[in-house]
Order: C-alpha cells, then structure tokens, then sequence
C-alpha cells in the first residue's frame, strides 16, 4: 500500500462518527472505545429483543458474551463460562444463566474482584423491544473493556467479571452466585458494579458504596475526574438523595458484608422504556465513564481493600 494512502487511512481510522458527534478514537488507550461502542450497539439491537430472561434474546446475548470473553482470553471456571439456576417470581418459574469469566492475579491470586454487570433487560411489552441499550448493554460492554485492559495491564487480584442474568426479576442471578460460591466469600475483596453508565445530561457519574468502607472512599475521593464527566459519591442513603444500597446487583454483596462500588447514572426520560436505544446514549460521556471506572477500579486493585 501506498505510504501516504496508509497514514491517512490511519488517521481517519482514529475519528467515529456516532449519532452525528465526532469521537476522536485514541489507538493507545485503556481499551479499544470503537469496539465498546459497538458492543453496546449489538447487544441494544433488536435481535436480542429486550433480553428477558428465559427468552430467545437473552440466549443470543449470554453466547454473545460467551463468545466475547473467548476471543478476549477470559478463563473458564470450573471449566464452563455458564453457571445455570432456577428461581420463581411472582409464581413463574424461571431458567436464569450467569455468564463468569476469570482473569488470574498475578500476585494475589487467592483474592478476587467481583466486576459484575447485569445483561438482562425488560424484553418485550405489547409489542415493543424493551433494548435497554443504558440498562445495561452499557454495563456488559463495559466486562469487555476490563478483559482488553487486564490483557495489557495484569492484575494483582484475581479478576471475576461477571454478567448477572435476572437482575429486572429481584436480583436472582447475583444472589445464586454469591450464594453459590466455591471459596469463601471473605476472599473477594470488592464488588464493583455497573448498571447504567452510559448517559447523563449533567455528564455525572455516581459511585455508591465509599460510605461503607473508609478505603474505597479515600480511592473514590483522591481521583481526579476529567472536564469531560464526573465521578461524584453519593445516593448512599445519607444525603438526601435516593438510596441506591440495594438497587441492583451490589446488594446481595452488601447483605454478605462484602466492600462494593456502584457506578450508575441518575435516572432518565427512557429509563424501562422501549425508548432505551443505543441512537440515546452520550458516546463522550460513555467512554470517559468507562475509563475512569477501569482506573478507579486499578486503584483498588493495588491496594489492600
């Protein structure tokens, strides 16, 4: 190939067009942001029809993370990707899988960081797709950015990224697992969990969880947040605002006394509406959050939790 041709292919390469804004594409980052985006895109489309649990589309979507976590060098555990259950709500019974991948420590090995996301969303209601594009392809997507991060960057802990399924239907696929654990619990050291990260007007970004251990609060706190977004603690019950404690899949490692991050947005018009698509997320915005949750969470990674 021509030289030229080759280093303005390149440059063009570094700059995506998403929902008209122009995202300048860094080839040298945490993780690579036009694959994020378009996992996001994929797993928000119609094909996976809202992802309910026990559907069709939430089959497609746990192969898709399934495939994802191969390509990506994620490990097995216990020589599977899937952890199956069964549970009953509202007098219907349901098949739920966890999707787990493992990523080993380098000299922690014995520790684990939990970094769970859930992959399920609202399916589909009198004929609408329910995409949950925010809640949570944003979250899952982001699993993957982790697995391309720890591939350059090993971690010291242990690494367990998890896609809970059955989050919409009262916490079911994070409470089997942490009631199902082959160690015990006090080995994992922190959950970090990510459900709706992926747009926020006033460009916000809440951690929950720093008002329950002193630790996590000093990590939360010393980061510097870019012009871009911000990291802000709060909705821990105790200024004011909505207590998020036990809004999602966090809450079951709380109840085992386990140390957590939440990273969410507030709430928005699309929030469990089928108007929840990927054409409404803020790229800029989803990006900056990803990559400050990948560096807070590296913080906690090289200390002791």
């Amino acid at each position: 190939m021509n030289i030229k041709l080759l280093l303005f292919s390149l440059f063009f390469l570094s700059f995506l067009n998403i929902n008209g804004q122009t995202i300048e594409v860094n080839s040298n980052c945490l993780f690579n942001e036009t694959k994020l985006l378009k996992n996001l895109k994929i797993l928000s489309s119609d094909l996976y029809e809202g992802r309910r649990t026990g559907t069709k589309g939430a089959v497609r979507a746990k192969k898709y993370i399934i495939n994802e976590f191969y390509n990506l060098g994620v490990l097995k555990i216990n020589n599977t990707y899937e952890q199956p259950f069964v549970f009953s709500h509202h007098g219907k019974k349901y098949n739920g899988a966890n999707v787990l991948g493992l990523i080993k420590g380098s000299s922690l090995s014995d520790k684990y960081i939990v970094i769970s996301a859930h992959y399920d969303h609202e399916g589909i209601k009198q004929g609408k797709i329910y995409n949950g594009a925010d809640d949570n392809a944003s979250g899952v997507s982001a699993l993957f950015a982790f697995a391309e991060y720890y591939k350059k960057y090993p971690p010291k802990h242990s690494i367990i990224l998890a896609a809970f399924d059955a989050e919409e239907l009262g916490l079911q696929g994070s409470k089997y697992f942490v009631n199902s654990l082959i160690f015990n619990s006090k080995k994992i050291s922190v959950n970090v969990n990510l459900d709706m990260i992926s747009r926020s007007k006033k460009k916000q970004l809440y951690a929950t969880g720093t008002c329950y251990n002193k630790s996590l609060k000093c990590i939360v706190s010393s980061y510097k947040s870019s012009k871009k977004m911000s990291v802000i603690m709060g909705h821990d019950g105790y200024d004011g605002l909505e207590n998020w404690t036990y809004s999602s899949d966090h809450a079951n490692f709380h109840k085992k006394d386990i140390p957590f991050l939440y990273f969410g947005v507030e709430d928005h018009e699309d929030y469990h509406e089928p108007t929840d698509d990927y054409e409404n997320i803020h790229p800029k915005f989803y990006i900056e959050a990803v990559k400050s949750i990948v560096l807070i969470t590296n913080k906690i990674d090289k200390s002791a939790i």
